[in-house]
């Protein structure tokens, strides 16, 4: 009986895949909510601080599954993932172009946040031109999911991915 038991995935394995999945759908929760508060979109019922409100927790929530997301990636023995893979893209030995993507897609989301967080010190400026890359990170993030996903024959994953894109 133990044997069935080692043969399957690990919980490290289905924690990465689902925290890759969330994170997708914050970013893009995230991005949408930025482009309605750029367009200074608003209703009675929600006006712009409360757009701008979610738009900034869900990108803080996005950056912490994130971190998550990664910790699984290096710690799960299956792909053998290190630190520098997450973090330097096309370093890796696994999939090098596909785990590269989402190593940048991580750098990006990592610097939007951190020019967000010393705005002031910035300038309006340099915050929005840095800001711009949420463009980039968003299609990169998703090119990352569809090649390095071992979900994306799933039904699930594809209408997650659909639902995003649209």
């Amino acid at each position: 009986m133990t044997a069935l038991a080692t043969v399957g995935p690990s919980a490290l394995w289905y924690l990465t895949r689902a925290t890759g999945a969330v994170v997708l759908v914050l970013l893009t929760v995230s991005l949408v909510l930025g482009i309605a508060n750029v367009g200074r979109l608003q209703t009675a019922g929600w006006p712009r601080f409360v757009i701008e409100g979610i738009h900034r927790n869900a990108s803080m929530l996005a950056l912490a599954v994130l971190v998550v997301h990664v910790v699984t990636s290096v710690l799960d023995p299956f792909a053998s993932i290190h630190v520098i893979d997450a973090v330097v893209p096309f370093t890796s030995v696994y999939r090098p172009v596909w785990l590269g993507l989402g190593a940048f897609a991580s750098d990006l989301m990592i610097a939007i946040a951190l020019t967000s967080v010393v705005r002031r010190r910035l300038g309006h400026r340099m915050w929005r031109a840095t800001h711009w890359l949420a463009y980039l990170c968003w299609p990169v993030a998703v090119l990352h999911a569809v090649g390095t996903g071992s979900d994306i024959k799933q039904l699930w994953l594809q209408a997650l991915l659909a639902a995003c894109i649209l």
